[in-house]
């Protein structure tokens, strides 16, 4: 991981500082949502950190069980070693959304649409966070100018390209969320949303290899894919809403805007401070 800097013992990196920016920029917007709605916002605040808990547990999980068991079974003590990097992005959602669910249940949220409204939140948090991200992508073919040079090997700025797409998505869902047909619609919007994001930045990437072209990361989205479609059809017969407020001018120019702010603010930060 890149340092920033050190305080005594401590060190501050990069990543780990765009993490913390992104679950408080996604915490921020959820709560503001949940204030709006009239819900439990104080309740909700604690369940956004138990999921922000289960989501790094499970990413980082998924990616000991998925991604390099064996190194992990001759070296256990490395599993605790997050700051050495090894975070699956599908095992933090998958854990986030498991502990999410649980607390909802136990204090008797509405899950689907609290889910559609965390949604937007999510996807926003998982832009700002892949800034900092430091596993770049495969070696460009050719010197493209946005290529990212690590050891004099020109690579390609995978994450850049994954949050690119985090944040044109993220404009989606919240515009979307004005006027949803059916409780879920959102999360599932996103979930799928998400995966094909995921498989789409992974032919830029090097991950171990299932067949052909197709990696371990393309096997777990096209599994994602698929439950989200089903469910998309199970909700749609059965959680109908008729929400009348309509996505007016305004609201799509706020929204193009902010994410056009987000795009030059996240290249801005994710080029520069790689040449310092």
């Amino acid at each position: 991981m890149l340092p920033l800097f050190s305080v005594g013992p401590f060190t501050v990196y990069f990543f780990g500082l765009m993490i913390a920016i992104g679950a408080l920029a996604g915490y921020l917007l959820l709560i503001q949502e949940a204030k709006r709605r009239n819900m439990d916002h104080d309740t909700l605040s604690n369940g956004i950190f138990y999921s922000l808990i289960g989501g790094i547990v499970g990413a980082r999980i998924f990616y000991v069980v998925v991604y390099n068991p064996a190194y992990y079974l001759a070296n256990p003590m490395d599993v605790f070693f997050i700051h050495n990097g090894g975070l699956s992005i599908h095992g933090g959602i998958l854990g986030g959304l498991l502990v999410g669910y649980l607390f909802l249940k136990k204090h008797n949220f509405p899950v689907l649409h609290t889910l559609d409204l965390a949604a937007p939140a999510l996807i926003l948090a998982q832009g700002i966070s892949r800034i900092g991200c430091d596993v770049f992508g495969g070696p460009i073919s050719t010197s493209l100018p946005w290529g990212i040079d690590r050891a004099g090997e020109i690579l390609h700025p995978a994450q850049a390209y994954e949050f690119l797409l985090d944040f044109l998505l993220f404009g989606y869902l919240w515009l979307k969320l004005k006027k949803r047909d059916y409780t879920g619609q959102i999360f599932l919007h996103y979930l799928i949303g998400y995966m094909i994001i995921r498989a789409v930045v992974e032919f830029s990437r090097i991950n171990p290899m299932v067949i052909g072209p197709f990696s371990v990361s393309h096997v777990m989205s096209l599994i994602g894919v698929v439950i989200g479609l089903l469910l998309i059809r199970y909700r749609k017969a059965r959680g109908k809403i008729n929400e009348q407020q309509k996505i007016q001018p305004k609201d799509w120019m706020i929204t193009v805007g902010s994410v056009a702010m987000l795009i030059i603010a996240a290249l801005s930060i994710y080029f520069g401070v790689r040449a310092l």
